[in-house]
């Protein structure tokens, strides 16, 4: 290897010039390295309380609780008013056990025969043994002076010699498709409860059953919540046959439906046919294709938002994050003081400044971004072709600026809420019924889970007992 001071001009500038570019290399490879890392430690840290992700995704290392609601002052148990419920003895019990005074206490007189004078009273709150009753339908049969033998007419439910009843029935689909209990445990626990020795094939024919019988009330359903002045929708992920599906959800305080896709974007949603018609407030997570229909209007979830932004804060230590945290639940509180004052509209003044502070804060995030950006760029540096790629913190920014009408519909509109709680609410038990079974089997599998789950959610939010609604 020659020395420098061998080298020619020629030999010097272009060993120059080498060692500029393989500098402008290594840096470009060093930042894309730091940026993996960025991007490798923010996935790491985040967690069920600073993003979407699923609580049971936390695995052993569960994050210390935390809540963005601030201490009321009160002390915790039921406050001054409130309905108390504890057990109260009744008039006319149904059953009465008399406990007889044989004798006496002090000197062991005979008291069998002396009548009683007054008692105690003790009352046991329990529930009758379950067991199984049969009733035997009989139809007469009266001969006519004409001749003719005629024959009474059986209830229209009752069309064989021997068969089980709606109740049990309903019992059975209830066990098995609301409360989540696998085919093999309902056999069993209506075995033990009532005795009734039910097969899996039988259990699954009264959930068939069920599912054609409400095919109508289904479309009903989707109909009666496509008239709704605000419809809270959302999709999760659902393994049916071993592949990756989406279940739907469109619900309100009151009505619940459910419906799987292999698709979750429009495509789905176009088939499921709610949304496509739909003119309220459709409430979501900022899904794109929910800004497909513009027939309505939207509202952002802003529970979304706040773990967002709780992660910007703890990961980037944001100072205009923890600012928006913080406005965002006192707009909340500030909505919920008015309604329960039973107003139907923010004070304009406060709702101004509220909508003014929003902008200040939004800005502040927007010039510490673009400071942050002019203090990383690397003029040397050759461009990368193609888009370049944006922060977290500017996405959100970028969304919180762009959709403000509907991030902050909840300040105009008290009937629209603040978050899309309701669907999260709604989806969650579907989840629940993932990890127990793991996948469903078929397609009809899902289908006939997810019609009669609609049928009962929207059953229990109207306040109907469940059994008797299957019955």
């Amino acid at each position: 290897m020659k020395n420098l001071s061998d080298l020619t001009h020629a030999d010097k500038d272009k060993l120059i010039t080498d060692l500029y570019e393989l500098v402008a290399e290594l840096r470009l490879i060093i930042k894309d390295q730091a940026e993996e890392i960025e991007r490798l430690k923010g996935q790491i840290s985040k967690n069920s309380q600073n993003s979407s992700k699923p609580p049971s995704t936390d695995g052993l290392s569960k994050p210390d609780p935390k809540s963005l609601r601030t201490s009321s002052g009160k002390k915790s148990g039921g406050q001054p008013g409130h309905a108390s419920h504890y057990l109260e003895a009744v008039a006319n019990p149904n059953y009465i056990q008399t406990h007889r005074v044989v004798q006496c206490e002090r000197c062991a007189n005979n008291l069998e025969a002396v009548e009683a004078e007054g008692f105690e009273e003790r009352q046991v709150f329990d529930i009758p043994a379950p067991s199984i009753e049969v009733t035997a339908h009989r139809a007469e049969k009266k001969r006519c002076s004409c001749g003719q033998v005629n024959t009474a007419s059986f209830p229209t439910e009752v069309t064989a010699s021997v068969q089980y009843g709606s109740r049990i029935k309903a019992v059975a689909v209830y066990l098995n498709q609301y409360q989540l209990i696998p085919y093999a445990r309902t056999e069993e626990m209506l075995e033990s409860l009532y005795g009734v020795s039910l097969c899996e094939g039988s259990i699954y024919n009264f959930n068939l059953q069920t599912y054609h019988a409400l095919e109508e009330t289904e479309a009903q359903l989707k109909l009666a919540i496509g008239q709704q002045p605000v419809v809270h929708s959302d999709e999760s992920g659902v393994r049916v046959g071993g592949e990756l599906n989406w279940v739907h959800a469109a619900s309100t305080v009151e009505l619940t439906h459910y419906q799987h896709h292999e698709k979750r974007g429009q495509v789905a949603m176009d088939e499921i046919g709610i949304l496509p018609e739909y003119k309220g407030i459709l409430v979501h997570d900022h899904l794109k294709s929910y800004f497909a229909y513009t027939l309505c209007q939207h509202s952002l979830c802003n529970a979304h938002h706040l773990r967002e932004l709780v992660f910007l804060l703890e990961r980037g230590k944001l100072e205009w994050a923890g600012e928006m945290i913080r406005l965002l639940v006192v707009m909340k509180k500030c909505v919920d003081r008015a309604k329960r004052l039973n107003h139907n509209e923010l004070n304009p003044k406060l709702k101004q400044l509220l909508i003014q502070r929003y902008a200040a804060t939004l800005k502040k995030g927007f010039d510490h971004d673009k400071s942050l950006e002019t203090h990383n760029a690397e003029p040397s540096t050759p461009a990368k072709r193609g888009r370049k790629k944006q922060s977290k913190a500017k996405n959100l920014l970028d969304r919180l600026h762009q959709y403000e009408t509907d991030v902050l519909r909840f300040l105009s509109d008290f009937q629209v809420p603040f978050d899309n709680n309701q669907a999260e609410r709604d989806i969650r038990m579907v989840k629940l019924k993932q990890k127990i079974s793991g996948t469903f089997r078929s397609n009809f599998g899902a289908r006939l889970f997810f019609r009669i789950r609609s049928y009962l959610s929207s059953a229990k939010k109207q306040g109907h007992n469940m059994l008797e609604a299957l019955t």
